[in-house]
């Protein structure tokens, strides 16, 4: 049974005002849609005057809350999409009026069938919006239970078919209200890793559209199509897929679990910093993308996330309101997902996010985007000269990366430098660079001595590897799932469940031995421990040394481009190329039965 919309609340480290108040009386100016609803009434056999003062009241209510709650509702798209205080007590107000209406029309749904017309997709409407609400909360949040609530509605107009009448009415615009209903409880599945919904839901939007389209003379078919051929591209990125023992696809989670990050040992001395803000930025020609969501983004989103917990044991335990304890969960870091944004938009953000960022905690940008490449030699060899990642430009792009390759005197506008990042380098900064030119950004000075690290991709992978750029980035792909990312390199297409298993486990042996190696060390640069103490940046550096280390000895990748690099740069013989570390990945290596693709002799090799 669908439940009434609970306002959200957040963990306590955030806590949001309470959501509460009343919705004020029906004013005066609303008489005339109260008249409006009640010539309904009468056209559908009854008069006015017969018309009982408390069904009368109930559906004038009924309208009143209707109209309000389209109308707040229509306001959320006018607050701005930057900053984490303004747009709470707006969202408070929208929930509060949905939950007012949601129940009113649950308790009154006789009056209002016999006298208000009430139909069932009119229903699915108010559902389908409340979870539309819960998911932008999520997005406003991170907070991944929310889309749990999102779900929960979705899921309860497909189950009770709100929805199927629609059809049957000769108005084009019902029928688009279905399709998007789809589109959206698609995108929260998705993000909730429930994929046999998702392959239902795609059946019958492709049914839903085929009816849509035979029946209407419409323009936008074609959109429709392109919607079904983005997420069934989006379902098949993944290189490698885990099977049951009746070869029925495992469906696996890449968000932090409880096991997830590698421990911390008993007296390890690191930073106390904590991820509070992150900026996921999508500018890649050509990548498989879903509702403005590029794969790397999504499984970037994914990395910086935790299991979902259920908002009603977890989150409204009795007294945790009054209570001084804090959950038994850190919340996620707070995100922004852009795609495709300008050099403006992109800027207005970082500033907003730099300006918002608690004491003590990292701002992390994360950046997949297309290379820009430097126009030629240049005097000098400053933070503009060479080159970085390209925004948005609003231009159609021809032949991929060739256009910003032109040999002109000037630099390119659009292009990220890493001299743009300097002035939020007064803070703590974590930067994730997966580009073609990832290189650019090595050319970094720390100016103020606050913690920075970038992680940067390979700028090039081997011929050899089947290129898969289009379903998304093996360097993503490592620091999001890593045993995939190593299976898929090793030549592998498919793994039982049962070995996954055993290689995740052996997995995690192997990252909390990274750990050690990085925190024994004695020439590391500083800043690396800094970042050490959260749980979700510790995740990233131990895979990133790993997928380092794999590509180091695999026998493919040759080149010194085919391997990430970092600033500061990692000692490799402590790290990288660690005897100790080259020695799990062979052992994995030969669990896999895959060891003839890597180097035995290691070091010597080198």
């Amino acid at each position: 049974m669908v439940r009434g919309a609970r306002q959200p609340q957040q963990p306590r480290s955030r806590l949001a005002p309470r959501l509460t108040g009343t919705v004020e009386k029906p004013p005066r100016k609303r008489k005339s849609r109260t008249e409006f609803a009640l010539k309904e009434i009468m056209s559908s056999g009854g008069a006015e005057d017969d018309i009982p003062q408390g069904e009368r009241k109930t559906v004038t209510d009924f309208c009143y809350l209707l109209d309000k709650s389209k109308q707040l509702f229509n306001g959320l798209r006018d607050l701005p999409q930057y900053g984490q205080k303004q747009w709470q007590s707006y969202f408070g107000r929208t929930f509060d009026v949905y939950t007012k209406l949601w129940k009113f029309q649950q308790q009154h749904r006789q009056v209002l069938d016999n006298r208000y017309g009430l139909k069932r997709w009119q229903i699915g409407e108010i559902a389908s919006k409340i979870g539309q609400l819960y998911y932008h909360y999520y997005l406003r949040t991170s907070e991944t239970s929310y889309l749990n609530e999102a779900f929960s509605f979705y899921s309860a107009i497909r189950q009770r078919s709100y929805y199927s009448q629609v059809n049957k009415e000769d108005r084009p615009e019902l029928v688009v209200k279905k399709l998007r209903y789809y589109a959206r409880f698609i995108v929260v599945c998705l993000l909730l890793n429930k994929m046999d919904v998702v392959k239902e839901l795609v059946k019958e939007l492709s049914d839903e559209i085929e009816d849509y389209t035979h029946r209407f003379n419409t323009e936008d078919q074609v959109e429709w199509n392109l919607v079904l051929q983005e997420v069934a591209a989006f379902i098949e990125a993944d290189p490698v897929m885990v099977l049951n023992d009746d070869n029925t696809i495992v469906i696996t989670s890449n968000r932090l679990a409880e096991t997830g990050a590698p421990l911390l040992e008993q007296g390890m001395i690191v930073g106390q910093l904590s991820l509070a803000d992150a900026l996921i930025i999508g500018n890649c020609n050509n990548q498989v993308k879903f509702s403005e969501l590029t794969v790397d983004m999504f499984r970037m989103l994914q990395a910086l996330e935790r299991e979902p917990m259920n908002l009603a044991s977890q989150m409204n335990k009795p007294g945790m309101q009054e209570s001084g304890d804090k959950p038994t969960r850190r919340e996620n870091p707070h995100k922004y997902l852009l795609y495709k944004p300008t050099f403006s938009q992109l800027y207005t953000f970082l500033a907003a996010s730099f300006k918002e960022l608690p004491a003590n905690s990292v701002l992390l940008i994360y950046l997949s985007a297309t290379g820009v490449f430097p126009t030629g030699r240049s005097d000098s060899e400053g933070p503009y000269d060479f080159g970085g990642v390209l925004t948005n430009s609003n231009r159609d792009i021809i032949n991929g990366d060739a256009i910003h390759k032109r040999n002109q005197p000037h630099k390119e506008m659009h292009c990220l430098h890493p001299g743009d990042l300097y002035p939020f380098t007064r803070k703590p900064l974590f930067i994730i660079v997966d580009s073609s030119n990832s290189v650019a950004y090595k050319n970094f000075t720390n100016l103020f001595g606050q913690p920075l690290v970038c992680l940067l991709s390979p700028t090039a992978y081997p011929k050899a590897l089947q290129d898969q750029s289009q379903r998304g980035s093996l360097f993503t792909l490592f620091l999001n799932n890593p045993l995939m990312a190593f299976l898929f390199v090793s030549g592998l297409s498919s793994m039982r469940r049962g070995l996954w298993e055993k290689c995740q486990e052996y997995l995690r042996k192997i990252n909390r031995d990274i750990a050690q190696l990085l925190t024994h060390s004695r020439s590391i640069d500083q800043a690396f421990l800094q970042f050490f103490g959260d749980e979700f940046l510790r995740l990233l550096l131990t895979r990133f040394i790993f997928c380092s280390a794999t590509m180091r000895m695999h026998k493919i990748f040759r080149e010194t481009r085919n391997y990430p690099e970092s600033y500061p740069q990692l000692p490799r013989d402590e790290t990288v190329e660690n005897p100790h570390l080259q020695k799990h990945i062979l052992e994995l290596a030969s669990i896999l039965d895959v060891r003839n693709v890597f180097f035995e002799n290691t070091i010597e090799d080198y």
